[in-house]
Order: C-alpha cells, then sequence, then structure tokens
C-alpha cells in the first residue's frame, strides 16, 4: 500500500524555506498567515525568475543582499497618512483627552511600514498641541521600509488622497502645512520627524522595550496565524501603561484572544480599546 501524502510538496518547500530563514536571519515567518506567504512568495519566485521556493531559499542563502531585496515581498508595506479617518477622528475625540493628563506621552506605532500612521499620529499630537511632549516609537521589520519612514519623503501624487483623508479625521488646518515639495517628492516637516524614533522591531521574536499610553498595530495581526496573533498582542498589552490604549485595524479583533479579558471596547467601531 502506498504512504498516505498529507501535506504537498510546495508546502514541505514553503516550511522548509521559512525554517532557513529563520535560522539564517532570525526573521521568523513560520507562523505567519500561510494563505498570505504563499501569495507573496508566488509574487518573489516571478520577480527574481525561479522555478521553485528550493531555488528562492538557496539564493536566500548565499546572499545576504538578496534577502533584504526579498523582505520587500515577505512584509506587507501598506500604508498612508491617516488611512481610515475614523479611527482617527477616535484618537482626536476619545484618546486625546486621556494623554493630556500626562506630564509625558510615548506612542508606540507597530507594524509601522514606510511611516505614514506615526507621521499622522505626530500631526494628531501636534494638533492637540501635546507633540512637543510626545514620542512616538515607530517599528517595522524592515530596514528598507524603516529608511523610507525616516527620509519622510513621499510621491506628491498621493498627497490628493491624504488631504482627503486628513479633513475627514477632523484634521484643524490643511495638510499642507506639514510638509514642502522637493524634487524627490514630498517632505514632511522636521518637527514631525524630530519627535519619531524609527528602529527595528519584531512582533514574532521581540519583546517589549517601552511603557506607553497609545499602542497602534492595525492591520498587522491579519498576517499572523492565531498563535502569533496572541503572542503578538500579548506584547502589546505587557507594553501598555494602566489604562493605555490599543488600536488595531478595522478588520481585526481582540475578540477571540486570550488577552481579551484585559481590555475594554473604548470605541468599538474605530477598533480603540482601552487596558483596565
Amino acid at each position: 500500500m502506498d504512504p498516505q501524502v498529507t501535506t504537498s510538496a510546495p508546502d514541505i518547500e514553503l516550511g522548509l524555506f521559512l525554517d532557513a530563514i529563520y535560522r539564517t536571519y532570525h526573521y521568523d515567518f513560520r507562523a505567519y498567515s500561510a494563505a498570505s506567504l504563499k501569495r507573496r512568495v508566488a509574487a518573489a519566485l516571478k520577480r527574481f525568475e525561479c522555478p521553485t521556493i528550493s531555488r528562492l531559499q538557496e539564493r536566500v542563502l548565499r546572499d545576504p543582499r538578496f534577502f533584504n531585496e526579498l523582505l520587500g515581498y515577505l512584509t506587507v508595506q501598506v500604508s498612508d497618512l491617516f488611512r481610515d479617518p475614523l479611527y482617527f477622528q477616535a484618537l482626536r475625540d476619545r484618546v486625546i483627552p486621556y494623554l493630556r493628563t500626562y506630564p509625558r506621552i510615548k506612542v508606540w506605532v507597530a507594524g509601522c511600514a514606510t511611516g505614514e500612521e506615526a507621521y499622522s499620529i505626530a500631526i494628531v499630537l501636534h494638533e492637540a498641541e501635546l507633540l512637543d511632549r510626545s514620542l512616538v516609537y515607530a517599528t517595522d521589520i524592515n530596514p528598507e521600509a524603516l529608511r523610507v519612514a525616516a527620509a519622510g519623503i513621499y510621491d506628491t501624487e498621493r498627497f490628493a488622497r491624504f488631504s482627503q483623508s486628513y479633513l475627514a479625521s477632523g484634521g484643524t488646518g490643511s495638510l499642507s502645512d506639514y510638509y514642502a515639495a522637493a524634487y524627490s517628492g514630498a517632505v514632511l516637516d522636521r518637527r514631525l520627524r524630530d519627535r519619531i524614533v524609527f528602529s527595528d522591531h519584531s512582533l514574532a521574536t521581540d519583546s517589549v522595550f517601552a511603557e506607553v499610553q497609545l499602542v497602534s498595530c492595525r492591520n498587522v495581526l491579519i498576517y499572523f496565524e492565531r498563535a502569533l496573533q496572541d503572542r503578538a498582542i500579548g506584547v502589546l498589552t505587557d507594553s501598555l501603561a494602566r489604562k493605555g490604549f490599543l488600536g488595531l485595524g478595522l478588520k481585526e479583533t481582540l475578540r477571540f484572544s486570550s488577552h481579551a479579558d484585559v481590555f475594554t471596547e473604548h470605541v468599538p467601531e474605530a477598533r480603540l480599546y482601552q487596558k483596565l
């Protein structure tokens, strides 16, 4: 009798590929959503003209520079200024009044991608006259994304959409007050950049590095399997001060997390939670 095949060859290849990345570079994608990873690996195979995942793995093991380029395919770098305006309106109306009570304010944007959300929160803090006593930690696992974020330069053609979202979020001025046109794009104001610290951090492998009053981790958990979601939420929870706030993406929830009973739904429609 032929042995029963329980796992397909491509799935075995993918598992070996992710294990090789972890063992070589300590980037842990092994508990990321399989469906999402398969789509991204398929795009990488096409881009790098590799016929199989095993061939892609060989290149990864032999060339660190190639791996740095591949990271752009394995991580999701989709972000906008004031993406989901409802969320930022809720920050203005329902979180800022609490933050005013702190002499020093610390915010963590986890999975910041190319930095747009960190700058959006900095603008909200500025318009609440809190930026001068605030520090925003913005973290990601992709060094190239962090480089773009730290530069604060974005394509000018994106700013029409950004401006609409800014106004919809309750912006009190004009988004043009916060950037200047340059040959390479639009450069965000140094006042914002000076209050943001961009650094490497992985929710899959790293632990808490600071106590903060607000954590914004939006559209990150949807790319994790359940166990990794729970680990990540645990790290975010441990970083929050008593009565601190956690913001998730509009398609994310704490409902099935083992940490759900640590929070109350502060603004349910905006996926804003408050730590008990």
